[in-house]
């Protein structure tokens, strides 16, 4: 599954994949582990290759704000943490039991320094974020909490039921009341 992601991106040929997919180490997680933690460095990536994950932080207000969904086939990390070494300003918390791939990231910096290919890649990486944040955005800026619903069932239809309702509902904006009401509408 990893080696066909990467492969994806048609960049590394397939023994560069093979070499570097031996970096990777398998990891399982269980339901309310976290990856990440607010106020910790985040010092790897992983490849989800089965469960799911979301992204949220605490607001000012003590609230619980889920922000972003990580479902299998993605990579997933506090990205800006990452890339800067400054601590996260986000949770990453299974919502289901995982099995991920691993890499650290030193290994990644390492693979940079040695191959090109691994600077265009994660310059792709920074790009699709940059666009998953941009639609978010405009998302939640332009269109209803319904529309955000059904966009997100549309994309991943296997997983949303999967999904705890209070996340759900925290993730489009609304309450849960609202989120059942939508849900009834939709399925009638």
């Amino acid at each position: 599954m990893i080696e066909d992601y990467f492969r994806s991106f048609d960049i590394f040929s397939d023994s560069e994949i093979r070499d570097f997919a031996q970096l990777f180490e398998a990891r399982k997680m269980y339901k309310n582990e976290f990856f990440i933690q607010e106020g910790s460095h985040c010092k790897e990536i992983a490849f989800i290759v089965s469960g799911i994950f979301r992204s949220y932080y605490i607001s000012d207000e003590g609230k619980d704000m889920t922000y972003c969904f990580r479902f299998p086939n993605q990579l997933m990390a506090s990205y800006s943490s990452f890339i800067s070494d400054c601590p996260s300003s986000e949770n990453m918390q299974a919502i289901t039991d995982t099995e991920l791939m691993v890499l650290k990231k030193d290994a990644v910096d390492d693979l940079v320094k040695d191959d090109l290919n691994w600077t265009k890649f994660l310059k792709m990486i920074a790009e699709q974020e940059y666009l998953e944040l941009e639609k978010r955005f405009f998302q939640l800026q332009r269109d209803s909490a319904a529309k955000r619903y059904e966009t997100l069932l549309g994309n991943q239809p296997d997983y949303v039921q999967k999904i705890p309702l209070q996340y759900l509902a925290s993730y489009l904006g609304i309450t849960q009341r609202h989120l059942s009401r939508i849900r009834k509408e939709i399925t009638i």
